[in-house]
């Protein structure tokens, strides 16, 4: 970790100030809530996250870029911060507790920007995953206080749990069928949403899960926790990484077979 260690040190640090900023307005019968131009929900928490965000990198890593979601990005350069200040705003703004702010440390290489360090971390739910390159993935309270992740072991898809968000997008990309298809073929399903199905798959409780369309500051945080727990992070197209538009997830295994159903190759 010798590396990364104090980029995944300072990704802690602001994933704090981040959780005490949004725990605070989470469910506030007074909270703003506004429509961005893409028709989802914005509320004044994921902005002062990520402005509270902003501010800790510009004077911890002022040679740094930062993209976030509400305010793009800023910068320029081999290092390049990607925070989503509330990751499931849909659940945050109803009261739900499963949302996470997201914070991931990518660098300039061989075919394009990779996450190096990614910590998703859930307050509501009093949860926090980190993982840093060839360091591994761990979960727990703190960086002296955790426990390291691993996938599950699961060999043949007619046992494995599949998560996804919601049927929404499949139909449009042509690949409902085999979305429902791959529902039908495995031992269970559930619909947990955003940020979490990943972080399932790096614990090994959930073997499988994807989605259909996603932003790059949805999944770069998730992707390296899920590598670095020892499964597979691709698009759909099977291109390793964040950078597809969309996510599959597993536990490695079963990662052929996933892509096999959602490309409508079985």
């Amino acid at each position: 970790m010798s590396d990364y260690h104090d980029d995944l040190r300072l990704a802690h640090v602001l994933a704090d100030a981040a959780d005490a900023t949004t725990m605070e307005r989470f469910k506030a019968l007074d909270l703003k809530v506004e429509t961005k131009p893409d028709m989802t929900p914005v509320s004044e928490a994921d902005k002062a996250a990520e402005e509270l965000i902003r501010g800790h990198l510009q004077r911890a890593r002022p040679r740094d870029a930062i993209l976030g979601e509400e305010y793009g990005v800023e910068g320029t350069g081999p290092r390049r911060w990607v925070v989503d200040p509330i990751d499931g705003t849909k659940n945050y703004v109803r009261g739900v507790p499963v949302w996470a702010t997201l914070i991931s440390l990518m660098e300039a290489g061989e075919g394009g920007y990779r996450p190096v360090v990614g910590v998703v971390s859930a307050p509501a739910l009093g949860r926090r995953w980190w993982a840093a390159k060839g360091a591994g993935a761990f979960t727990g309270r703190s960086l002296t206080s955790a426990s390291r992740l691993h996938v599950s072991k699961v060999e043949h898809i007619r046992d494995a749990s599949f998560a996804y968000s919601s049927l929404t997008g499949w139909e449009a990309q042509g690949r409902l069928d085999g979305f429902m298809d791959l529902t039908r073929a495995v031992w269970r399903t559930r619909g947990y949403g955003d940020f979490w199905p990943y972080m399932m798959v790096a614990e090994g409780s959930v073997d499988i899960c994807a989605e259909p369309e996603l932003s790059l500051w949805d999944m770069a945080a998730p992707a390296i926790v899920v590598q670095e727990a020892g499964g597979s992070f691709t698009g759909l197209d099977g291109r390793d990484g964040p950078h597809s538009g969309n996510a599959a997830a597993s536990n490695g295994l079963l990662h052929h077979e996933l892509l096999g159903y959602l490309n409508q190759r079985y």
